[in-house]
């Protein structure tokens, strides 16, 4: 199913590299989820999870900033089709945990914008998944 979005390949890149991604690293709950809708779907395909509507989503991403002290998105590599609002990014993620151990994962995201939010989201990751 295709979404209408009227954002620019330059809007789409900020949604997610700046505005979800930038928030979560920034632990800022409130505007990450600001960046979906309320039906919106989040998959890991890796890892063979779905949450499925912002509460799902929401709790996901608190557990998950909850668990690490640091928590980098960095060096992005965005291939993005605007007509039709999907973005697709290539990331390093770097957490740290409370003890100091340190997780490089190498991820691939794709994104489904309807409108200015994502609809559908979904993740691809190189190690074992801290998105349950």
């Amino acid at each position: 199913m295709q979404y209408q979005s009227s954002l620019s390949r330059a809007q789409l890149i900020d949604l997610a590299t700046v505005q979800y991604f930038g928030s979560v690293d920034a632990r800022n709950l409130d505007a990450a989820m600001a960046c979906f809708h309320e039906e919106a779907l989040f998959t890991i395909q890796t890892a063979h999870t779905l949450h499925a509507g912002k509460p799902a989503i929401a709790r996901m991403l608190r557990d998950f900033m909850a668990a690490y002290r640091t928590i980098i998105h960095r060096d992005f590599v965005c291939t993005v089709d605007p007509d039709n609002g999907r973005i697709a990014a290539s990331f390093v993620a770097e957490l740290v945990d409370h003890q100091g151990a340190t997780t490089l994962l190498h991820n691939t995201n794709f994104w489904r914008v309807r409108g200015e939010r994502f609809q559908e989201v979904y993740v691809y990751m190189s190690g074992v998944s801290p998105l349950v």
